[in-house]
């Protein structure tokens, strides 16, 4: 069972080089296939250089400064999501320091390193096809994996886990060690570290394995053995979960019970709306003639490669497209689509596909340049209504530095904020001596000490938009200014301040840290 098969090209799969040679397929139609693998590393090495300066220099998207607080209370498991993300800001912030570099240094490394892992996966998947340069560029061309390369969510060290794990599928079947189906699960275990959606990776390799051509395996323990070891670096997650009352998974997983039947033609046309502009058009259009040409090969059993990157992409996409019945599917949510995908769309061997694979990546870096530029040096003064970059990113230091001020001029002993994103961005921002409470019961999943505030009194941030806070909530508050984030002309969020004497005693709350 642990031995090399053999290989064979089959009448459906012809070898590149009979293709060209039949004239078929003219040898200017594989610019990016025939490339050397050093050629695409100094290109990758180039594309991690650009997106280190823009790491560095691209303010923290609220979400982020909320796991950058993760990250100073690491835990097994948190309300949100699983602590992957909090572990790999942690060491970044280690070792490059607190600023923007540091929370998301491992993201541009990752994004490298997964782009060869990819590369290599693809090369064994679909031999004969010159796939894995190609894989590659695509998927950096996609404007998804470009922006997450630059930024640090949980979808970061989760695509890096799900590609690591494709790659130690595709190294089993290049040379059926079986050793490889331990890496495979380790890797799928990090994923699962990493966000619950992977386990539609577990998922489709289990349906790959029941196929009948990979039914011998079931007989050797080695998947079994890669099964376990997903599980167990699983188990701290699920151990977290099961002391907080499984509030992470019922979290997430309360989103299946979600039901709008009559609004899904709205929510099928954003998802897939959503997916052309993230993958870009023409990287959506190869992605989704490779998808279905993976599914064709599933139908017919004719390649192993084939059929894995189907049953890797079909399970999710049928997964997404049940949920966009009932509910709006986020746009980031089908990225664990992207790596089989582009590797499916580098085997297309039709000319058509082949000549628009250099188009694709251009237009696809092309996108993903604008957005960088538009992130790090807002050049195009765009409304923020009409400019997402600007409504998550810009502004947060003039607010911290507003809200500062009046807490001077009040005396006042802490600055504290209900929503979550506000209170994250001020802990980031404002100096370590004026303490930031978090007012919101998410607080009380984290390891953080409860506000220590003594008699002082306190500033709260609160939305400007809708009713104030409750006086039956918060004692002796009263209104003493404003704040905003933006400009006079421009203005972005604007925000009341009120004095309070004290913290509602109904309602959670943390002292979160600071520098």
């Amino acid at each position: 069972m642990g031995g090399r098969p053999v290989r064979t090209t089959t009448d459906a799969e012809p070898a590149v080089a009979s293709t060209r040679s039949a004239g078929l397929l003219p040898p200017d139609l594989l610019p990016l296939g025939l490339l050397p693998l050093g050629l695409l590393l100094l290109g990758l090495l180039l594309l991690t250089g650009l997106r280190l300066l823009v790491a560095a220099t691209t303010p923290l998207a609220p979400d982020e400064a909320y796991y950058w607080i993760w990250s100073r209370a690491l835990a097994p498991g948190y309300l949100d999501h699983p602590p992957m993300v909090a572990l790999w800001i942690r060491i970044g912030t280690d070792i490059a320091g607190p600023g923007t570099l540091g929370v998301r240094l491992l993201a541009p490394l990752s994004a490298l390193l997964g782009s060869l892992l990819l590369a290599d996966a693809a090369a064994c998947l679909l031999p004969n096809r010159h796939a894995g340069v190609t894989a590659a560029a695509l998927l950096n061309a996609t404007l998804l994996f470009g922006v997450g390369s630059v930024i640090m969510t949980p979808d970061t060290p989760l695509l890096f886990f799900w590609t690591a794990s494709l790659w130690a599928t595709a190294r089993l079947l290049r040379g059926g060690r079986a050793g490889w189906w331990i890496a495979a699960g380790l890797f799928a275990g990090l994923a699962l570290d990493s966000d619950y959606t992977a386990l539609l990776l577990p998922a489709g390799i289990g349906l790959w394995l029941l196929l009948p051509e990979q039914r011998r395996w079931l007989r050797h323990p080695a998947p079994w053995i890669g099964l376990l070891a997903a599980f167990l670096v699983f188990l701290p997650v699920l151990v977290w979960n099961a002391q907080h009352g499984w509030a992470g998974m019922l979290r997430q997983g309360g989103r299946v019970a979600d039901w709008q039947p009559a609004r899904a033609a709205q929510f099928l046309g954003e998802l897939l709306g959503a997916q052309f502009g993230l993958a870009t058009p023409l990287v959506f259009v190869l992605c989704v003639a490779g998808a279905l040409e993976a599914v064709r090969h599933l139908v017919r059993r004719r390649e192993p490669g084939w059929s894995l990157l189907a049953l890797l992409i079909l399970p999710g996409t049928l997964v997404f497209v049940q949920h966009a019945i009932g509910d709006r599917v986020q746009g980031n949510w089908p990225a664990i689509l992207y790596p089989a995908a582009a590797v499916a769309a580098a085997g297309l061997l039709r000319p058509f596909y082949r000549w628009l694979v250099s188009p694709a990546v251009m237009l696809g870096l092309a996108i993903t340049a604008l957005v960088y530029a538009q992130a790090a040096l807002a050049f195009v003064p765009l409304p923020a209504r009409l400019d997402p970059v600007t409504r998550q990113l810009r502004g947060w230091n003039r607010l911290a530095a507003e809200v500062a001020a009046v807490a001077g001029r009040r005396d006042a002993g802490f600055v504290a904020a209900q929503q979550y994103a506000v209170a994250s961005e001020l802990a980031y921002a404002l100096p370590g001596t004026l303490p930031v409470v978090g007012v919101d019961p998410r607080w009380a999943f984290l390891a953080l000490p409860p506000a220590r505030t003594g008699t002082a009194a306190g500033l709260l941030v609160w939305p400007a938009s809708g009713a104030g806070p409750d006086p039956a909530v918060w004692p002796g508050v009263h209104l003493v200014g404003g704040a905003g984030r933006g400009t006079l002309d421009a203005p972005i969020e604007v925000f009341r301040l009120y004095e309070v004497s004290g913290l509602p005693a109904s309602v959670p709350n943390a002292e979160l840290p600071g520098w």
